[in-house]
């Protein structure tokens, strides 16, 4: 029996040498290599191509309004007389990424053409464009797009508005989305 117990000893001496041995030998790491993208857009830009231009025109008795459409289109209401000079609609060129979407805030509130040598005015309000404004409203194809933009003036008589001329700035935003 004892010697049945030498051999079991044994066996398990040699079982912990060899299982040492396993557990102390040298395993080199193991590494995986990593891959980093990063991209260069190119910057999102809107700039004025073409100013808005009511044209040239004569109040009348009662004053009224002219519309410019974004087509460039005009009409006349009221006691307004158009004349035959050119008018056009202004015109914005957008460019960033292919594809991105874009909204169009227009002026919510009248803005203020003066007068060069008077303090007379007139107002722009009901601003329109094509694209429509509004969230996601436009995208840039090809990475680029031309937005136009129309509004309505306000006249007054000759008295209110004299002869001369009206200039004005307003803003429109463009949001990237």
């Amino acid at each position: 029996m004892k010697r049945h117990h030498t051999h079991y000893l044994s066996l398990i001496f040699l079982l912990m040498i060899k299982g040492g041995m396993s557990f102390g030998q040298f395993i080199p790491p193991n590494s995986a290599t990593g891959h980093i993208n990063a991209e260069i857009i190119p910057i999102y830009t809107a700039s004025e191509t073409s100013q808005m231009n009511f044209g040239k025109f004569s109040p009348g008795p009662q004053g009224g309004s002219i519309i410019l459409t974004p087509e460039s289109t005009i009409s006349v209401l009221g006691t307004v007389f158009k004349g035959t000079s050119p008018h056009n609609a202004a015109s914005f060129y957008l460019s960033g990424d292919l594809d991105a979407a874009f909204t169009i805030s227009l002026p919510t509130t009248p803005v203020v053409l003066k007068h060069s040598s008077s303090a007379n005015t007139m107002q722009i309000e009901n601003w329109s464009s094509i694209p429509s404004a509004g969230i996601g409203a436009g995208m840039l194809q090809d990475g680029f797009q031309v937005v136009y933009v129309g509004a309505t003036l306000k006249v007054g008589t000759l008295h209110d508005n004299p002869l001369g001329i009206y200039t004005g700035t307003y803003t429109i935003t463009f949001d990237f989305n």
